[in-house]
């Protein structure tokens, strides 16, 4: 297990900002940072990054929580997996105790495939040193231009020509065969087992984190029964339909130049990434799938599909892109010139030289595609209206109604044909589209279970002891170092003898106000989670005098994290921003604490009085022959101190 002292060093030097930038763009927005969702499929950012804080909330999904929870959440790892990630990438050593057999045995069935995995990719990379590796799977990597340092940054290895070099090696190394066969890695059949990837170069493919997730795997030798290109089939860690070639070696790069080069090869990839063009990935031969398009746009809008300069690879080119198109993304297409690929042309040319062809040969995918197709219809009036159609399609996926208007005024410029056909033809086809989503919506409710439908009243029936908790911590958590004047009340007696209020101003810290009101009305919190972090807040402000949020983070599990996150991102969502300069002046939270703090408070107490006075009348129903008088009279005295709260509270009772 992690020693505590290594979770505390990981918690204090982990940035938020700096670990979620690594899997999704993010943008400055006043003291935070936005970016879309990597939960949801969402067009506006609603992902919010706190640096101030250190702590991210995803208002579309509701997650939310630290670093540690950010990569159990995004790349389910376990919570030591995720301490282990961020002390590498970090640079913080790892100190362990020791692990018990039991602890070992609990280790879940997706871990195992991981550790199978990374094993794998490490064995089959150290076979490239063996002397086969050398003279079959080195010398092929070679041949393609590749440098020692490229075939180390990959990761790439070499599975040796024998039927189970790598089953027996990993048996031996303690990995058990049920894991090797789940992973597919191993294929059993009775009592026989055998390599899936013998005789073949090996292209580990990696998550947005870095783990490996399955393989690619190209056949060296001139077996026409063979497939040239094998890969790891589906698992509980490997979805071919989720992941890219390339993109743990690419996101920073995306990130940064703001656009992603798609390929369709392994080699692609590495070859451009070695002449320096790094915001690269492949989709390894599969259609583009919509899980992948959301991978590359939660690093950039742009991309730039880039394909052979052949026939075939023009007809590729125009084929899966209405996905990438219909998320709302930018695409432009760049082909090569004929009887070349990225592969090659990277192999040949210069850094600056690639640079200059891509940015010079990309055009839009719309204007690509009216091109390609006006070339081909050519002389033909069917073959000319079909094309049409075939366009007007296209530009009916783009969600946004400026660039679908943009892209029909060129479309019409291109084909030589009139802008309010093509506008026609593109209402025809939204509105067909409309109602094709409105019948499989009729469809989909149809098939739904009825359910029975809430009251009004039921529907509106808000825990108000539950939304008070929620304050109080929240008023801790954000402003319990702060020190107000809070305005106190007082009975005085007066001259004549008469108990009269009078107002006293008191200034304390935030925090001991609240711990001594709910003290001295003895009020305790009926969440659980509250219960537990209301005692450590408290103790924390106590000894140090404010709150450290990853400190208290550090010691909460996944759900109490994300509750907490939730508390102080709200905050920041309804945030308004530079209003001063159209002359509307608002007063900030931090303005209204006092008044914030005692509102809390004084709700918290009515509602207890209101607890209180109910428990009454139940005890008097119960038996009504009782002589209930000073029963009355209590309930009478509470009903007034709650008039006066109610007073105090500006409210009308």
């Amino acid at each position: 297990m992690i020693s505590r002292t290594t979770v505390d060093n990981v918690f204090e030097t982990a940035r938020v900002e700096e670990v979620i930038g690594d899997f999704v763009q993010l943008k400055k927005s006043g003291s935070n940072f936005k970016g879309l969702s990597p939960f949801s499929d969402e067009r506006s950012p609603s992902f919010m990054v706190s640096p101030v804080k250190q702590i991210w909330k995803d208002f579309s999904s509701g997650k939310g929580g630290n670093a540690v929870t950010f990569l159990m959440e995004h790349e389910h790892f376990t919570f030591p997996e995720a301490i282990k990630w961020l002390a590498n990438k970090y640079g913080i050593e790892i100190i362990e105790t020791q692990q018990t057999d039991e602890e070992k045995q609990t280790q879940d069935q997706k871990e195992s495939m991981f550790l199978v995995s990374k094993f794998a990719s490490e064995w089959m990379e150290s076979q490239l040193k063996t002397e086969m590796g050398k003279a079959i799977g080195y010398s092929y990597f070679k041949e393609r231009g590749f440098t020692d340092e490229t075939i180390k940054h990959f990761q790439l290895g070499y599975s040796p020509d024998q039927w189970s070099a790598f089953t027996d090696a990993a048996i031996k190394s303690g990995y058990q065969l049920e894991f090797l066969e789940k992973t597919g890695l191993t294929i059993v059949k009775g009592e026989k087992q055998f390599d899936r990837f013998k005789g073949r170069v090996m292209f580990p493919i990696r998550s947005l984190s870095g783990r490996v997730l399955g393989f690619g795997g190209r056949i060296l030798t001139n077996d026409k029964k063979a497939a040239k290109y094998l890969n790891s089939p589906q698992s509980d860690i490997y979805d071919k339909s989720k992941v890219l070639y390339g993109i743990y070696e690419a996101k920073q790069s995306i990130a940064k130049e703001d656009l992603c080069y798609l390929v369709e090869g392994y080699t692609d990839v590495i070859q451009l990434h070695q002449a320096g063009v790094k915001n690269v990935v492949s989709s390894s031969g599969t259609a583009l799938t919509k899980e992948q398009i959301r991978l590359i746009q939660r690093l950039t809008k742009n991309i730039t599909v880039l394909y052979d300069g052949d026939a075939a690879g023009m007809r590729a080119a125009i084929r899966g892109i209405d996905l990438i198109l219909e998320a709302g993304m930018n695409v432009r297409i760049c082909t090569f010139p004929e009887g070349e690929d990225p592969d090659s042309f990277a192999k040949a040319h210069t850094q600056s030289e690639i640079e200059e062809f891509l940015t010079a040969n990309a055009v839009d995918f719309i204007s690509f595609k009216s091109n390609l197709l006006k070339d081909e219809a050519a002389g033909d009036p069917i073959k000319k209206a079909e094309m049409i159609r075939d366009i007007v399609q296209s530009i009916a996926k783009v969600p946004d109604d400026i660039s679908r208007e943009i892209y029909v005024r060129e479309s019409a410029a291109i084909l030589d044909i009139g802008e309010d056909v093509l506008f026609s033809s593109l209402a025809q086809n939204r509105n067909a589209g409309i109602k094709e989503q409105r019948k499989k919506d009729r469809r989909d409710q149809q098939s739904q279970p009825l359910k029975k439908v809430e009251s009004a009243e039921a529907a509106v029936k808000v825990d108000r002891r539950s939304v008070l908790e929620h304050a109080i911590i929240k008023i801790l958590l954000l402003y319990g170092d702060k020190v107000e004047d809070f305005q106190e009340e007082f009975l005085q007696e007066s001259e004549d003898g008469e108990l009269v209020v009078e107002p006293v101003k008191v200034t304390m810290p935030v925090y001991e106000k609240v711990y001594l009101d709910l003290q001295n009305d003895e009020i305790e919190f009926s969440n659980a989670i509250f219960k537990t972090l209301y005692p450590k807040i408290v103790d924390l402000l106590l000894m140090q005098g404010k709150v450290n949020l990853n400190h208290v983070m550090s010691t909460l599990n996944e759900h109490e994290a994300m509750l907490v996150a939730d508390l102080v991102m709200q905050e920041d969502k309804y945030q308004l921003h530079k209003w001063d300069g159209k002359m509307i002046f608002v007063k900030s939270k931090d303005e209204t604490i006092s008044t914030y703090t005692m509102d809390a408070i004084l709700n918290f107490r009515r509602l207890m009085i209101e607890e209180k006075i109910k428990a009454l009348f139940e005890s008097i129903s119960k038996d009504p022959s009782v002589d209930n008088t000073d029963v009355l009279s209590t309930v009478r005295d509470y009903n007034k101190l709650n008039r006066y709260l109610g007073r105090r509270l500006n409210r009308v009772v």
